[in-house]
């Protein structure tokens, strides 16, 4: 139907009429996401007869129509105008249920109107910084939290549930100031996860441990889930990870148990408890580590996971879907990132999670004859990491191999070879070798009688026995030597002075700096040296 007929007939304001036309519209336009420019004064006259005819005394039926028309419209980022006034936005929050001004609707919508409502709201909020404004200043997110704590009743359909959590993760990802008011002002980490828990139909076993012999999650239960822990991402995104009261603590630890859940329950397919499981590893990685000590409490079952006697299914299901996510090679940054700091965290905090994770990724080393980043092992997979492009993802996976050597200079380069290692040891003042004291149990490394019989003939560098190689200068005499020396110097020399390189040096305690540099401190060192002696 031609934009100027529509317009017409709505103008006539019959309802049968209106109704009759817009249903046609909203079919023929259900999958257009592309507007001509020529039209777009029509397609703004078009919204603006829409919203207003909303304001009207409408039957349910002409209430969806209109809405699905706002839908439709909402997708064109250039023609927001009629839907981002606040009368617009009042009116689309009154239709959705959440309105919490003093002109708000008495009774509950129809569903199908709170739905269709909803969807333009999403639409609008996320094309539209101002309507993130007005849906800040006219609190919005109080409609949406009154709602929230419903959702233990039966009342409220999963269509409503879902967009309702979808538009409250808009809102918290768009706006700052919305998600500090969700977070503090509203309780919003106990509304969520009690939302959670309730969309999921958790079953205790204990205080902190869920029971997981239930079956697959529908996938209504799976789409609400992940929505609720974006929010919650967003929520917790700006947590102060170690200044948590007892109550607090409480709270996140019921969190996590929750969460140990999701990681170890099944959605429906593969693909989907992927994405589950992802979701589920961003929003523990913000969560306090005192708290995720929950993740090991669970009493060890048939078929459970032990180690020293605790329950490692999560840390085992954690370090697998790193692996499955290293293999594929997709995104890594996006995929691994988080994974590996929630890992590396967790082995810093929790004693019995380092050691799983060290027996499983570094297990002590018997193959000494290839390059630590060559071969399938997890570890080897982990060293290439190391000088990935990427400088945020090598930081992130030296770092993880380095808190499983307990942050030892000499075991990491015995795992990694000192030149996988050098970047980190260069970025943490440690090219001297120098350890960190004090974080970890005493305990001595294991070597295998393979390793101990190849160590000295071990290269640091590339962390493997080379094989011997002949010494070009052993059949040169000293001239020989003497020219060769010199010509490597000029060289060196040229390279420097033109800029090309850097001649670098590293410093007492443990960081590179600039050769000139450190010859100059030297000097000045050994003056104030001499001149303390003359005084004595």
């Amino acid at each position: 139907m031609e934009l100027s007929r529509l317009i017409e007939q709505i103008e006539s304001e019959d309802q049968d009429i209106v109704l009759a036309a817009l249903q046609l519209h909203n079919t023929e336009n259900s999958q257009r996401f592309l507007f001509d420019v020529e039209d777009r004064e029509l397609r703004q006259k078009l919204g603006k007869l829409v919203i207003k005819f909303l304001e009207r005394d409408l039957q349910p039926a002409c209430q969806v129509a209109c809405l699905g028309t706002v839908r439709i419209l909402s997708r064109d980022k250039n023609n927001l105008r009629p839907f981002t006034t606040r009368g617009a936005m009042q009116t689309l929050a009154r239709h959705a249920g959440i309105d919490y001004s003093e002109e708000r609707m008495d009774g509950m919508p129809d569903v199908d109107v709170i739905v269709e409502a909803l969807k333009c709201l999403c639409n609008v909020v996320f094309n539209s910084p101002t309507a993130q404004a007005i849906s800040a200043e006219s609190c919005m997110v109080l409609g949406l939290t009154e709602r929230l704590k419903l959702y233990n009743g039966k009342n409220l359909t999963h269509d409503i549930k879902f967009f309702d959590c979808r538009l409250l993760f808009l809102l918290t990802a768009l706006r700052l100031d919305i998600r500090r008011q969700l977070g503090h002002e509203l309780r919003g980490v106990s509304l969520l996860t009690d939302a959670l828990e309730s969309t999921l139909s958790v079953r205790w076993s204990d205080t902190y441990e869920v029971a997981t012999d239930g079956p697959p999650l529908a996938r209504q239960q799976t789409d609400c889930a992940m929505e609720i822990l974006k929010i919650l991402f967003n929520v917790t995104f700006d947590l102060n990870k170690r200044d948590v009261d007892e109550e607090d603590a409480a709270l996140y630890r019921h969190l996590v148990a929750i969460l140990r859940h999701c990681l170890l329950v099944k959605a429906d397919g593969e693909d989907r408890t992927e994405e589950l499981h992802s979701h589920t590893v961003n929003l523990l990685g913000n969560l306090p580590l005192m708290c995720l000590d929950v993740l090991l409490t669970p009493r060890v079952q048939l078929g459970s996971v032990e180690y020293l006697g605790m329950n490692m299914d999560a840390v085992n299901l954690l370090l697998e879907f790193l692996e499955k996510r290293l293999d594929r090679g997709h995104k890594l940054r996006e995929t691994l990132i988080p994974a590996l700091n929630l890992l590396t965290e967790s082995a810093r905090a929790h004693r019995e999670t380092r050691k799983f994770l060290r027996m499983r990724v570094l297990p002590p080393l018997r193959d000494v004859q290839t390059r630590p980043e060559v071969g399938n092992l997890l570890r080897n997979k982990l060293v290439r990491l190391m000088t990935h492009i990427d400088t945020d993802l090598k930081h992130c996976a030296a770092e993880f191999l380095f808190v499983l050597c307990k942050e030892s200079v000499a075991r990491f380069v015995k795992y990694t070879g000192y030149g996988n290692a050098a970047g980190l040891l260069a970025a943490r003042g440690l090219m001297g070798g120098r350890t960190v004291e004090g974080l970890y149990s005493e305990d001595e490394d294991t070597d295998t009688e393979e390793y101990k019989e190849a160590k000295p003939h071990i290269n640091p560098v590339t962390g493997r026995v080379e094989e011997r190689a002949v010494n070009p200068m052993d059949e040169m005499t000293d001239e020989q030597k003497e020219y060769e020396a010199m010509k490597l110097f000029n060289m060196f020399d040229k390279l420097s002075r033109e800029q090309i390189i850097q001649p670098m040096g590293v410093t007492p305690d443990g960081k590179l700096a600039p050769l000139e540099e450190m010859m100059q401190h030297m000097v000045e060192v050994q003056e104030t040296s001499d001149s303390d002696s003359d005084s004595d």
